[in-house]
């Protein structure tokens, strides 16, 4: 087992390796000696394969659970569950010292998280992440959301989990296709930070040593996060691939995985700085080839129009995918691999430079 301390507002521990929802009852009881009871919120794809590998735990230990499970998917992420999560709470009478697990990927995570952040004014909960991304990226830091119609991630809050316990036996369940997406932010995480792990998952491809990738990815975004836990800064790194990304992930109507946008927008945006001569032709070169080796897509055939004015009508535009300050637009760029930077563009000088990468 590995275990990355982040060291937020709300100090909490990454536990990281196999087996480890088997002794959830006691790490709970070591981390909430009061609690009275636990909400278990999960959804009805990772439930059938993972509950009962949660629920056994609580009961041997003798900790009362309620069981709450979401539709799978992105669609499920709105302010009307989050309303439903709070209601079946205060039905089954649960209190400020009771904990909230969030049990599966990134759409539970962020659900639960909110409704945690919201209930009572604030209850702890615990990140159990079923999926890659949920592991390396989503499960640690403290943003939690829901949907609106107007785009993603535009009601949340910053709420640290008080644990995040990631079981890598989970991994075993997850479809190839999952799995693949999730690497596009592994790949991402070592453009930004970790020239080592790149030219490692170059040679190693999807067979890697996934306790101790998972470890190293979020020992980065732990460095990151006590940096800039409230994302004023240079926690804006973390969205590299993202400025496009989610508006190709858009433009698709979903039909993209939130991973493979976002290696697109990656590819883009790495063809970009080479053109421009922000960085060497090489490191475009290698990431194409990474991302082809994973399995992941390296351009889009929408039209660049429509890419652009998505971007630009993101209403996340401060501390998120696009930060729009004074006509201006954030845009992390790869000088090296593993170094990126955040570069302000105005709107038609980013424009340009997505369009040189596409």
């Amino acid at each position: 087992m590995r275990t990355v301390h982040v060291p937020a507002s709300v100090p909490y521990d990454v536990q990281i390796g196999p087996g480890l929802l088997a002794g959830l009852g006691d790490t709970l009881r070591a981390l909430f000696p009061r609690a009275g009871r636990y909400l278990v919120v999960t959804d009805d794809q990772v439930g059938p394969l993972w509950l009962q590998k949660v629920v056994c735990p609580l009961s041997a230990a003798d900790l009362p659970f309620s069981v709450y499970t979401l539709p799978h998917g992105e669609a499920s992420k709105t302010a009307e569950k989050l309303v439903d999560i709070l209601n079946f709470a205060a039905a089954e009478h649960f209190t400020r010292s009771d904990v909230f697990l969030a049990l599966g990927g990134g759409m539970v995570g962020d659900l639960t998280g909110f409704a945690a952040a919201c209930y009572m004014r604030g209850v702890a909960y615990v990140q159990l992440p079923t999926t890659l991304l949920a592991a390396i990226d989503s499960s640690v830091g403290g943003k939690t959301a829901v949907d609106l119609p107007a785009g993603k991630n535009l009601m949340g809050a910053f709420w640290q989990p008080r644990a995040v316990v990631c079981d890598t036996d989970t991994l075993s369940t997850l479809p190839q296709a999952d799995f693949i997406s999730g690497c596009a932010e592994v790949i991402k995480t070592a453009v930004l930070f970790d020239e080592p792990l790149f030219a490692q998952l170059e040679r190693t491809g999807r067979d890697f040593d996934r306790e101790d990738l998972i470890a190293r990815c979020v020992g980065h975004k732990r460095d990151v996060v006590a940096e800039d836990e409230f994302d004023t800064g240079r926690r804006a790194l973390l969205n590299l691939g993202h400025t496009l990304g989610h508006a190709v992930e858009a433009e698709s109507n979903y039909s993209l995985s939130h991973g493979q946008a976002v290696a697109i927008g990656l590819a883009v945006v790495c063809r970009a700085a080479a053109k421009t001569g922000v960085c060497a032709a090489d490191v475009a070169a290698r990431v194409d080839a990474i991302l082809e080796k994973f399995g992941l897509p390296i351009r889009t055939d929408a039209p660049f129009p429509a890419l652009m004015e998505r971007m630009l009508s993101d209403k996340k535009r401060s501390g998120g995918t696009i930060n729009v300050i004074g006509g201006t637009i954030n845009v992390i760029v790869p000088e090296a691999i593993g170094r990126c930077a955040i570069r302000p563009m105005g709107t038609d000088g980013a424009a340009a430079f997505m369009k040189a990468g596409l």
